[in-house]
């Protein structure tokens, strides 16, 4: 049995893009067509392996990675966790986001060890690499877990919470549009994404592992990689 069919036994690549993530994924408004870090990944991964693929398009890390002993994809970009590990093989990290805090520009909040105090509440996309890193390491503040895309400007404006967490870009628009908030200034994590495979296929992880190492010492993975 090839390589190729042990990965990819359809015949086809499946790869689950989360378009939650607008670092790594966007989705134009207008065709709705999907781009971007993660989709140049998918294309040069199949071009490698001399297959056809397709894109399996979810709304969140968490749905990804609700589905990976499902046999719903093949190959998946989300970020490393202890606690996913538990379903798919990690690959190493190809790219790093930074974890930042949001909060009200006359907060009393200045530091992220200011954060984890008791009364303190503390908002997070439910499922994400930082809800699950949060959750082991606040030992005092109180998680709020939101699904979807509820603002948390808003919530923040109205005072239904004290701090939002997030990945960076994405806090930084909201301060964008809204003067009245502010980042913290430095990242509470690094978010370690990488190329995950249900923990079954260890044919394709070994691929993957090959695959980034060959990136890497080319120089390939930085033009991949490149955000616009």
């Amino acid at each position: 049995m090839s390589l190729q069919s042990r990965i990819a036994p359809s015949g086809t690549i499946r790869f689950a893009i989360n378009i939650g993530n607008s670092v790594l994924t966007r989705v134009d408004p207008k065709s709705g067509e999907v781009g971007g870090i993660t989709v140049n990944l998918a294309r040069d991964i199949a071009r490698e392996l001399d297959l056809p693929y397709t894109l399996e398009i979810f709304n969140s890390a968490r749905a990804v990675v609700e589905t990976a002993s499902q046999d719903a994809w093949d190959f998946a970009f989300v970020a490393r966790d202890p606690k996913r590990s538990e379903s798919i093989t990690f690959s190493n990290p190809y790219f790093l986001i930074e974890g930042s805090y949001l909060v009200r520009k006359d907060s009393p909040i200045n530091s992220n060890k200011e954060v984890d105090q008791t009364g303190v509440t503390v908002a997070v996309g439910k499922g994400a690499a930082y809800d699950l890193y949060l959750s082991r390491n606040l030992k005092n503040a109180k998680i709020v877990r939101t699904v979807g895309s509820k603002p948390v400007d808003e919530m923040l404006m109205n005072n239904t919470i004290d701090v939002a967490a997030g990945i960076r870009p994405a806090m930084a628009k909201y301060v964008t549009r809204n003067p009245a908030l502010r980042l913290l200034s430095e990242p509470f994590m690094f978010i370690e994404q990488a190329i995950g495979t249900p923990v079954q296929n260890q044919d394709g992880a070994r691929f993957i592992e090959t695959y980034l190492k060959e990136a890497h010492s080319s120089g390939r993975i930085e033009k991949l990689c490149k955000v616009p």
